[in-house]
């Protein structure tokens, strides 16, 4: 019997799109895709979501890769103020949220994000009020579709796998979730009337 839902959180309870904050600081156009890239098509941003590398360090890593005074500026403001243009609320995901708790079901995060989303979740993922749990990968330096990861969602909150279901927009992720006993819906169509279908006829 299904007890808990797991949401991911970007692409499933917020949109994301890292190109934003890029455009929104950056006039040229060739330079907001070097900059994006040199930050969030990075190495970097990975060990970030994993914890095991902090911004300072980050950034003097991303900004060798970067040519001129002015790319390196934009590199720094864009890591420093990403998570306030490239995430907003995934339309209809609050009153799912809302819904699934008033049902019963305890309500819990699992998502690869780095400690900044510590300082700003509670501003960004919709819902949150109704959330039992929350677990960012680099907490536990370790990410999905790593079994660690998933084996830390369930030791915190002391949940059995096989009352949760995960839902994410990543197969793998998926694919991780079942690995360790936990059942799950790839939501990459970002669907979600269907979500609730699914979710709500799984009683």
């Amino acid at each position: 019997m299904i007890k808990n839902i797991v949401f991911d959180m970007g692409k499933v309870l917020v949109d994301y799109d890292s190109s934003k904050v890029c455009r929104h600081f950056i006039e040229d156009v060739e330079e907001q895709k070097k900059v994006e890239t040199a930050v969030f098509v990075s190495p970097e941003w990975i060990l970030m979501d994993m914890g095991v590398l902090p911004e300072k360090d980050a950034l003097e890593k991303i900004c060798r890769r970067l040519d001129t005074e002015h790319e390196k500026e934009m590199a720094k403001i864009c890591l420093a103020h990403w998570h306030e243009y490239c995430m907003w609320e995934k339309e209809g995901m609050a009153e799912l949220v809302r819904d699934l708790k008033e049902a019963g079901f305890g309500i819990y995060l699992c998502s690869n994000a780095s400690l900044r989303l510590l300082d700003c979740y509670k501003d960004v993922i919709p819902g949150i009020e109704y959330f039992d749990g929350v677990l960012f990968s680099a907490e536990v330096k370790c990410m999905k579709p790593q079994r660690e990861m998933y084996g830390h969602l369930f030791e915190r909150f002391g949940l059995k796998p096989e009352e949760c279901f995960f839902v994410d927009d990543l197969q793998l992720n998926i694919d991780g979730a079942k690995e360790c006993g936990m059942d799950g819906y790839c939501f990459a169509d970002g669907d979600v009337q269907k979500l609730r279908s699914v979710l709500f006829g799984l009683g």
